[in-house]
């Protein structure tokens, strides 16, 4: 029989949470029945994170490993799952948040891994001026806990629209709200969300007319208090390129499955953050209100 559940033993939220996904994908935990067991697939999923801290941290001892994985082996892992199974696991960490307002917008991302000195110094010198590869990122966030619900990555340049039409399809939600720049300002892709049983703002562009064409562009043309909103995906935006400069794969779909780890990777650290941030505000508001009630019987108010 394969074994699918594990348990946790250690107070750490991100564990716990790399442990809730590996439930709700439904993985078993070792492919193979009778063949080699040194990492699982719970393992394989844990240290697409904490691949540089391995030596010096005690996750080696949390994860049960029994050696740890070289740069070889961490790439035939990102060549083991496909995009679809990788979304498959998104969508499983994101699967129980109540959604009422998010945001789109789309970011680009270097294509490729070379040192940013050595190539500043080279066209200094007037050599190799040629234009390296360059990923576009369309990305659809949930505004209140600053998760990423779908992604689209190409590697060549597309509109801003046809990023969005494709999550937008792929949106299972409804009665949503969908903030959008004026780059997002078309009719045809209003009339989807609107077919999904969501609505969207985007700001209508200055064509110099009058009256904007199309009922949803007209509404878009009043206004919408909850806009200054869509600033959180320009936040994300900023935080994911933080944690990684560029896509250090060469073929264009592991350059998509490494940028879906990446988001991964994002959320779970982001759900295990919300957990602390909400434990720390419950202490923080016990602390001040005991420390009310203790004023309050110092000056005989109470």
């Amino acid at each position: 029989m394969y074994q699918t559940t594990i348990s946790s033993q250690y107070e750490v939220k991100l564990h716990a949470q790399i442990i809730k996904v590996f439930h709700t994908s439904g993985m078993k935990l070792h492919d193979n029945q009778l063949g080699s067991k040194v990492y699982s697939n719970y393992q394989r999923i844990a240290l697409r994170k904490f691949t540089a801290e391995l030596i010096e941290s005690k996750w080696p001892r949390w994860l049960g490993l029994k050696e740890l994985p070289s740069k070889s082996v961490l790439h035939n892992w990102l060549a083991k799952w496909n995009l679809s199974c990788l979304r498959n696991i998104l969508s499983n960490i994101v699967a129980k948040i109540k959604l009422s307002l998010m945001a789109i917008d789309a970011t680009g991302f270097d294509s490729f891994n070379r040192s940013r000195h050595y190539e500043k110094r080279l066209r200094d010198f007037g050599v190799n001026n040629i234009k390296m590869p360059f990923a576009k990122a369309d990305l659809l966030i949930d505004t209140v806990n600053k998760l990423v619900y779908d992604f689209v990555l190409r590697t060549k340049p597309r509109h801003d629209v046809l990023g969005a039409k494709t999550m937008v399809s792929r949106l299972k939600h409804q009665g949503i709200l969908i903030l959008a720049d004026k780059g997002y300002d078309s009719e045809p892709l209003h009339e989807l969300v609107a077919k999904k049983g969501n609505l969207m703002y985007a700001p209508v562009r200055n064509f110099h007319v009058k009256k904007p064409g199309g009922k949803h562009r007209k509404r878009c043309s009043q206004g919408n208090e909850q806009y200054p909103q869509r600033n959180i995906v320009e936040s994300i935006n900023f935080s994911l390129k933080s944690r990684f400069r560029s896509l250090r794969s060469k073929l264009h779909y592991m350059k998509k499955r490494e940028f879906a780890w990446q988001i991964i990777t994002y959320n779970l650290e982001k759900l295990s953050q919300n957990s602390k941030s909400l434990l720390y505000v419950l202490w923080r508001a016990i602390i001040l209100d005991r420390a009310g009630y203790s004023k309050g019987l110092n000056t005989g108010l109470c």
